[in-house]
């Protein structure tokens, strides 16, 4: 449904960043008001604001002053979305500042409120800036992790805005939760979600794959950040944009996505294995391309990988909560409940794979199986409403 959006804008080069992201906002249907604070103009000026909005664009709260914009903008708004959040915009929205018309507005919002930080790594790190997020995480709103990359100059590190079609996905999922969206139940929770497939090689040109696109894991990924949890995503080839928020580890075959899900296991609260892992692996890789003899190919010798979901299984602390997925072609019911029990994790989601189903598609549909015998069963949909229906069913299982 169409929203009441106030766009926020902080006084750095990446507010250029937020012209795409007001673009794609306008052209779902939402109504954008764009709050810039007085030195974003400097990047970014009221004219191209307001013709991209087709709204009103000030920073005081002293114009059209009978219509009490610093109050009736906060009342009314659906989302706040503050993109690029600065340092000196988050240490006055965490101190309860209102000297402009943004931070009055964040005072008065009663929806919502997401924060994007962009900054120089130095400005992010520091002690100040990451206690001023702290707080603004303690009162309910979600602050995105800011992206890695090339910063103002030579500059490399944290501290890009994520990009627009990101942040766009970010709000989506926001505002499709609605009033929960005000409380972030996930904040403070640290998980892990793995997505794609694996690939092992045969040799330098070749490998033994699968259909994974990735989008479920996503899916989850992106949901898990807009219900405030911090999000490491281990992506096995996938070609989606980073989902904003997220820490992102890219590996390749189903060695390199078990040396990091193990990795990353002991700071987890979750673990949800999405991707499909490779079963096996060819005994050996040839160095060189595998050339044709004339008399037919060498018979293909493998080996089994080991299973990451059952080892989680057994390594986890008490309180972690492991979820799997399985891709069944028949008798799901049966071989996920097989499964569940053969890899001693809490929740099983199993779904229904082959003749256009699940893989490379955006909706899917699955039945959660869970450990204390419960049975759940989502409908068709897109992956995001599956993924917010195990993150419900994940939450619940926390200590």
């Amino acid at each position: 449904m169409p929203a009441r959006i106030i766009l926020g804008v902080g006084a750095g080069i990446a507010a250029y960043k937020a012209c795409e992201l007001l673009r794609r906002l306008t052209e779902s249907g939402h109504q954008v008001r764009v709050v810039p604070t007085q030195d974003s103009l400097r990047f970014v000026g009221a004219a191209t604001w307001e013709a991209l909005s087709g709204q009103p664009v000030t920073t005081s709260a002293f114009q059209d002053v009978h219509e009490v914009p610093h109050v009736r903008l906060g009342q009314q708004a659906s989302l706040v979305l503050v993109a690029p959040a600065t340092a000196d915009l988050l240490a006055r929205a965490a101190s309860g500042r209102a000297d402009d018309l943004l931070t009055s507005i964040l005072l008065t919002a009663r929806c919502p409120v997401v924060f994007a930080p962009a900054m120089h790594t130095e400005m992010w790190e520091h002690p100040a800036t990451r206690a001023n997020v702290s707080t603004l995480r303690e009162r309910g709103c979600l602050v995105l992790e800011p992206a890695s990359g090339r910063l103002t100059g030579p500059d490399s590190g944290p501290g890009r805005l994520p990009e627009p079609d990101e942040l766009y996905q970010a709000a989506v999922r926001v505002l499709a939760r609605g009033v929960a969206g005000m409380t972030p139940d996930l904040a403070g929770r640290r998980v892990v979600v793995s997505a794609g497939g694996t690939r092992e090689e045969l040799d330098p040109v070749r490998f033994l794959g699968n259909w994974s696109s990735g989008r479920q894991g996503y899916a989850l990924a992106s949901t898990a950040v807009a219900r405030g949890a911090e999000v490491t995503l281990v992506s096995a080839n996938v070609s989606l944009p980073d989902p904003a928020g997220a820490k992102v580890e890219r590996v390749t075959s189903a060695g390199q996505m078990r040396s990091a899900l193990l990795a990353a296991l002991d700071g987890a609260d979750a673990v949800v294995m999405a991707a499909a892992v490779a079963d096996y692996r060819p005994e050996t890789r040839s160095a060189e391309k595998i050339k044709k003899t004339g008399s037919g190919p060498e018979p293909l010798r493998l080996v089994e990988n080991p299973d990451i979901l059952r080892e989680l299984g057994t390594r986890r602390r008490t309180g972690q909560v492991i979820a799997g997925f399985a891709a069944e072609t028949q008798d799901m019911l049966a071989n996920g409940q097989a499964k569940l029990a053969a890899k001693g994790c809490d929740l099983m989601v199993v779904n229904q794979v082959g003749q256009g189903l699940a893989f490379g598609t955006v909706d899917n549909e699955a039945v959660a199986l869970g450990a204390d015998g419960s049975v759940t069963r989502v409908p068709r949909g897109p992956k995001e409403v599956l993924a917010d229906v195990v993150w419900d069913l994940v939450a619940a299982r926390f200590g």
